[in-house]
């Protein structure tokens, strides 16, 4: 059975899209207020894109950066994966930075970020005294080596 997520788009640019047909993001588009926007080295904003969601709540949505724009430009999302938790109803914005050593343009339209479905687990939290051990027990960060 297919699932359906409502999209009221205000921007003017359209539904997001799937670039390819093995594409797992839709595209989000910047929505500016003017016909551009430069970031200078370092410097971050949040890039507004007139898409507003309606998803069941089994669903989440992350915003994640485009490669391209991450390698070519140095132009990333910001917060790694922003969540967006399906029962927000407010305009999707996308916390952008500029990474590279010369200011970035980015203009009205222009493919910014993409936007993934994925479902949540929700799991009741126990309270524990105790946690079983493993091999690997309390070690993280870098424990199990370089290679």
């Amino acid at each position: 059975m297919k699932e359906f997520v409502k999209v009221k788009v205000k921007s003017g640019l359209g539904m997001p899209v799937y670039q390819t047909p093995g594409a797992v993001g839709l595209d989000l588009s910047a929505h500016l207020t003017e016909e551009k926007l430069t970031l200078a080295p370092m410097q971050r904003a949040l890039i507004p894109t007139g898409i507003y969601l309606e998803m069941p709540s089994h669903l989440e949505a992350q915003v994640r950066a485009r490669s391209g724009l991450a390698l070519k430009q140095g132009l990333t999302v910001l917060n790694g994966v922003g969540t967006i938790d399906s029962d927000y109803r407010g305009e999707i914005g996308v916390i952008m930075v500029n990474l590279s050593q010369e200011e970035q343009t980015l203009y009205k339209g222009d493919r910014i970020a993409q936007l993934v479905f994925n479902r949540v687990a929700k799991p009741s939290l126990l309270k524990a005294k105790r946690l079983c051990e493993t091999v690997r027990n309390k070690g993280g960060f870098g424990s199990t080596g370089k290679v």
